[in-house]
């Protein structure tokens, strides 16, 4: 099935790990991906221990989007195409797949939404995928089996509080 993470809440990433966790748990291979993300925030080290889970990132483009020259940008796009379409060649040696900022990703043209989609309908039978991301298409959110919004009622940072090592990363 599919799982998708959305809003713009704390949390999507942190529930797409704990089933990272959960799953890896039960002894399932896990592949996880993260787009605009460079595999250092806390929750790697654990997942870094875990015999069956994977990790990847693409490290060729770091930052976000919204910082990036329109060079960077058009190498984002060629570089995170091309790290989608190797997450997918490789998903059938795991369940799940989970596509951590995958949602951001195809908000911002770097990868490809229709290749994405009709991945998830090829394998939706075959493994559980998690999506994770603010403002999901509606491509996106018809593919979904699960839909999950957090929604942010307060924040520290809009009171200007950092994000703080170990609690956001």
């Amino acid at each position: 099935m599919i799982h998708l993470y959305c809003g713009d809440g704390k949390g999507k990433t942190t529930a797409a790990m704990g089933l990272t966790i959960r799953m890896a748990g039960a002894d399932m291979r896990v592949l996880t991906a993260q787009f605009f993300k460079d595999g250092s925030s806390s929750e790697m080290n654990v997942l870094r221990g875990l015999p069956n889970v994977e990790l990847r990132h693409c490290d060729t483009v770091k930052g976000r989007y919204a910082r990036l020259t329109q060079e960077q940008r058009l190498q984002a796009k060629r570089d995170y195409t091309a790290f989608l379409r190797g997450i997918m060649a490789e998903a059938a040696e795991y369940d799940p797949v989970v596509l951590d900022e995958v949602i951001s990703a195809c908000n911002h043209g770097v990868v490809p939404e229709q290749e994405l989609v009709g991945f998830l309908e090829r394998e939706r039978e075959a493994r559980e995928i998690v999506l994770t991301g603010r403002d999901p298409s509606a491509a996106l959110l018809a593919c979904a089996d699960y839909i999950t919004e957090m929604k942010k009622q307060r924040h520290p940072f809009d009171r200007g509080i950092a994000a703080r090592f170990g609690v956001e990363y």
